[in-house]
C-alpha cells in the first residue's frame, strides 16, 4: 500500500484561506480525503469559513477561550477546542491514515482510536516552535512526550519545530519537516520591479495583538523617521485588532504617514503587497508567518523577527531580508536602518531572490512532501539486526 491507496483523515481546528490550496493538493496524492474542523472559524478570525471543494465536516465541539501569559510579557487569546465526535466519525469514514493537527484533546482521541484499529497510522502534525513552546504549562509538558509516543510519525514547520519534537525523545527519523505555504501563483503575479520613489513603503499584514509586536515596532519606526526628516516612510496596516486604537494614538512625524487598511479579503492581498516595498514582521512569537511566503512570492524583501519560524527557515540576512531580535532595541534598530538605507538596486536584487526562494515551496510540492511522509509510516524501513 502507498499514499496513493489511502483514506485520510485530516484533523484541524479550522481551515484558513492559505491551507485550501495545500489540502486540495494533498486531496490529489491520496485515495480519499476527509477533513474534520472543530469550528468552521474561530471567533478571532477576520476569515470566511470558506473551503473550496475540499470534502469538510464541522464536527460536534466544545470550544473554550482562554487566555494565556506568554514569557514575551503579552497576553494571548486562544480558542481549546474539545470536538468530542472524533472517534465516531473515524469510525464511520475508517481511514487509513490519521493526520491530526495540533498535539490537543484531538489527537488524544485519534491516539485512542488508534489503539482500537492497529493497523491504522497516526501522523501528527505539530505546528509550533521552540519559541511557543515555552512555559506551556505542567500538564502539556508532562502529557506530550506520551501522546507523541503513541504516533508513527510527526510533522513539523521547521528546524525549531523538530528540535523541540527530538526534545520530547522522539527519533529524528520520525520526524518530517513540512514548511507552510499558501498558493504562491496568485502572489508571484505582482510586477517583481518597484518605482524607485522617494517614497519607501512598508506593508504589515496581520492581527493588531500584543504578540504581532507591532506597536513597539510602530513606535521604533516613528523614532527612526524623526531623526530622518528628508526621508519619506509610508506605512500600511492590513488587519484589525484589540490595538488599533493604541497603534493610531503613536505619535508620528509628518513623514510618516500611517494607512490603516482595516481587514483585507484574502485574493486582495497581492494587491497590497504589489504596492509596497518591504514587508515588516515584527512579531514576539510565532510558529511559522505565511505572510512571509505571501510577501517574498510578491517580490517583497522581508524585516522580520526570528521569533517567527518563516523568517528563521525562509529569510537571509542581506539576501533576501532583514532578521532583528524584537526584544533587542539595539538589533530591531540596527536591521530597520539597514533596510530603511538599502538602495532601490539592491532591494530589487533582494525581492527577485526572494520570490525565487519562496515559489519554489509550492502546494503540490508541499502535499508530496506529506504523501511521503504517510508512505513512510505506512511501510516503515526496515530494522536492521
Amino acid at each position: 500500500m502507498t499514499s496513493r491507496d489511502c483514506r485520510v483523515a485530516l484533523l484541524v481546528n479550522f481551515i484558513p484561506p492559505y491551507r485550501v490550496s495545500v489540502f486540495r493538493a494533498l486531496r490529489a496524492e491520496v485515495r480519499e480525503l476527509q477533513v474534520l474542523v472543530s469550528t468552521p472559524v474561530e471567533a478571532n478570525r477576520s476569515w470566511p469559513a470558506e473551503w473550496a471543494d475540499l470534502p469538510v465536516i464541522v464536527q460536534r465541539s466544545l470550544s473554550v477561550r482562554k487566555r494565556w501569559k506568554r514569557p514575551g510579557g503579552f497576553p494571548e487569546d486562544g480558542f481549546v477546542h474539545v470536538p468530542y465526535d472524533t472517534i465516531a466519525q473515524l469510525r464511520r469514514f475508517q481511514p487509513d491514515v490519521i493526520l491530526s493537527g495540533e498535539l490537543g484533546v484531538r489527537s488524544w482521541l485519534a491516539a485512542a482510536y488508534k489503539q482500537w484499529h492497529r493497523d491504522v497510522r497516526l501522523l501528527l502534525w505539530a505546528t509550533l516552535s521552540e519559541r511557543t513552546e515555552q512555559r506551556r504549562g505542567f500538564a502539556r509538558e508532562q502529557l506530550r512526550p506520551a501522546l507523541l509516543r503513541q504516533a508513527d510519525g510527526v510533522l513539523v514547520n521547521g528546524a525549531s519545530g523538530a528540535r523541540y519534537i527530538t526534545s520530547q525523545g522522539i527519533p529524528p527519523m520520525r520526524v518530517t519537516r513540512v514548511p507552510y505555504t499558501t498558493d504562491v501563483a496568485a502572489f508571484s503575479a505582482m510586477p517583481v520591479e518597484r518605482p524607485d520613489a522617494e517614497t519607501l513603503s512598508l506593508v504589515y499584514a496581520g492581527l493588531l495583538i500584543p504578540r504581532k509586536g507591532i506597536l513597539e515596532f510602530l513606535t521604533l519606526l516613528s523614532a527612526w523617521a524623526q531623526r530622518h526628516p528628508h526621508r519619506r516612510i509610508e506605512f500600511q496596516i492590513a488587519g484589525d485588532g484589540p490595538q488599533r486604537a493604541a497603534l493610531d494614538a503613536v505619535p508620528r512625524p509628518s513623514n510618516l504617514v500611517v494607512t490603516f487598511l482595516g481587514n483585507v479579503a484574502y485574493d486582495e492581498l497581492p494587491r497590497v503587497y504589489g504596492r509596497s516595498s518591504i514587508l515588516v514582521l515584527p512579531t514576539l512569537e510565532d510558529e511559522w508567518g505565511v505572510v512571509v511566503n505571501e510577501a517574498m512570492a510578491a517580490g517583497l524583501p522581508i524585516l522580520g523577527s526570528v521569533y517567527s519560524q518563516a523568517v528563521e527557515e525562509l529569510v537571509i540576512d542581506g539576501k533576501t531580508g532583514w532578521t532583528f531580535v524584537p526584544d533587542d532595541q539595539g538589533s530591531a534598530h540596527a536591521a530597520l536602518d539597514a533596510a530603511l538605507n538599502t538602495s532601490g538596486c539592491d532591494r530589487a536584487c533582494m525581492a527577485r531572490a526572494a520570490r525565487a526562494h519562496a515559489s519554489a515551496l509550492t502546494p503540490a510540492r508541499i502535499a508530496r512532501e506529506i504523501a511521503a511522509a504517510i508512505d513512510r509510516v505506512i511501510t516503515p524501513s526496515p530494522v536492521r539486526a
